[in-house]
């Protein structure tokens, strides 16, 4: 399946302006019984809120201004937006906060987490995101970059999944290829991008595809390191932020979220 610069223009322009509508109005889906946060649907845009020590200075909206809640709620929006236009998904048209506190995440397939150089499980959260994983679920991360941000993901995911082995993805695997066909991928920068000109942030200079496989060979961790796809999900619909990256942050979302569900 194809999708033209011209369309993903015009995606990125309506979705801008819905989100923007939802921040001046506060209605980020939490309402009543009949608001689009209660509609039934076969999936739901899960973001994990996790327990951390170290307040970010890129919050999101009514979130206490926490590392995880970076972009939200404006990326989520619009890439559910995004996911409406180019695919079948009978997707809820609102974004959802969930944490490890409950059994309740078992209720969602596909978890998306941000900035995990800054989380931390205790060990009943950590048996939780352990179990979720090994039974189905399916988590993307993203934005964090460099050595350091690596090593310290690693150590929040190491409480998680001890023995898990790290591998870089090549073009070849599935998940490329789910629906969207990415062979050529690029470096995806923040909107520092925009008036810096670098795609990449710290030291980490060179853009990591990476995922955790369980015993059978399934991704269950697909790792986005040296990378902000949030980020360009958020300034689609800027006109200083280059297409060529929002049209490719969309695309490798979209195969992940088909592959999270098929596989």
């Amino acid at each position: 399946m194809k999708c033209t610069h011209i369309a993903l223009a015009i995606l990125a322009a309506s979705a801008g302006c819905a989100a923007l509508w939802a921040q001046r109005t506060g209605d980020f889906g939490f309402g009543n019984d009949d608001s689009p946060s209660n509609l039934k649907a076969e999936f739901y845009w899960s973001r994990l809120a996790y327990s951390t020590n170290i307040a970010s200075n890129f919050g999101g909206y009514g979130r206490g201004w926490r590392s995880w809640s970076r972009d939200y709620p404006k990326a989520d929006r619009q890439f559910l937006i995004a996911m409406h236009r180019l695919t079948r998904i009978d997707g809820r048209p609102t974004e959802q906060v969930v944490t490890l506190d409950s059994d309740e995440i078992f209720n969602y397939p596909w978890i998306y987490a941000v900035q995990v150089e800054t989380w931390t499980f205790s060990d009943t959260e950590a048996k939780r995101l352990r179990e979720y994983l090994l039974k189905g679920g399916f988590l993307m991360v993203d934005d964090f970059h460099g050595t350091e941000d690596w090593e310290n993901f690693m150590n929040g995911m190491r409480l998680v999944l001890p023995d898990a082995e790290v591998e870089d993805l090549e073009s070849s695997d599935e998940i490329f290829h789910t629906l969207y066909d990415i062979d050529d991928k690029m470096q995806i920068p923040g909107e520092q991008y925009v008036w810096t000109g670098r795609t990449y942030e710290k030291d980490g200079y060179q853009p990591k595809w990476r995922a955790i496989r369980d015993r059978k060979g399934r991704i269950i961790v697909a790792i986005c390191h040296n990378m902000h796809l949030g980020d360009a999900w958020e300034w689609a619909d800027d006109p200083n932020y280059p297409e060529t990256f929002a049209s490719m942050a969309f695309r490798v979302g979209l195969d992940y979220i088909l592959y999270g569900m098929t596989h």
